[in-house]
Formats: structure tokens, C-alpha cells, sequence
């Protein structure tokens, strides 16, 4: 499932419960962010992912959308059902959306 930039700005806008789950490096976090992002690189998800509420709507999101994909498939590997990833990442959430974050 994949959630555009603009739902995703919609979701925010009002206030709805949801975890917005960042699964970049954190030097990639200098270059581009976002606020409210939970921060788990993707090589480290598998093993922290309890951390997170399966329960819970879940946008995942990356630099252009390709890590995220792979990091909803492994979450609902582990029975998260409500997984979606935010398409082409924080690079078009830039384009669409906030045009002064940087593209990388």
C-alpha cells in the first residue's frame, strides 16, 4: 500500500494518529527531515522492531521510496497490518510538498 505525499500532509494536517516511521541513516537525517518521524535505520528494524505497536497505522519512509517498500514487506513479515510506504519518498514529500528540503 503506498501513501502519496499529499495524504500524508492531509494526515498531519489533522492531527491524525498514526506513526510515521523513518527507516533512513542518520546522516541522511542532516541532509532532509521531516518532524514526528520515528527513527529506525532499516538494517536495524528487523531487531527493533518491537519498539512499534503492530496495532497502530504505520507510513514508512525513505529517500525515494524503495528502502520503505522493503521495510513495510519485513513488518508485515511480522504481522503489521496496517503498513503503507510513503511514495517516492522524502525526496518527492520536497517536490510536492516542502520545496525548500534539499534533494539528494
Amino acid at each position: 500500500m503506498e501513501t502519496t505525499a499529499k495524504e500524508l500532509k492531509q494526515k498531519r494536517d489533522n492531527n491524525e494518529s498514526f506513526v510515521l516511521l523513518d527507516v533512513r541513516e542518520p546522516h541522511e537525517y542532516y541532509i532532509a527531515d521531516l518532524d514526528g518521524t520515528t527513527r529506525i535505520p532499516y538494517d536495524q528494524l528487523e531487531t527493533e522492531s518491537d519498539s512499534l505497536d503492530p496495532n497502530e497505522e504505520i507510513v514508512v519512509l525513505c529517500r525515494s521510496g524503495s528502502s520503505a517498500a522493503d521495510a513495510a514487506k519485513l513488518l508485515e513479515k511480522k504481522g503489521f497490518n496496517n503498513v503503507s510506504v510513503l511514495k517516492g519518498g522524502i525526496n518527492e514529500w520536497g517536490k510536492q510538498i516542502d520545496p525548500t528540503l534539499p534533494q539528494y
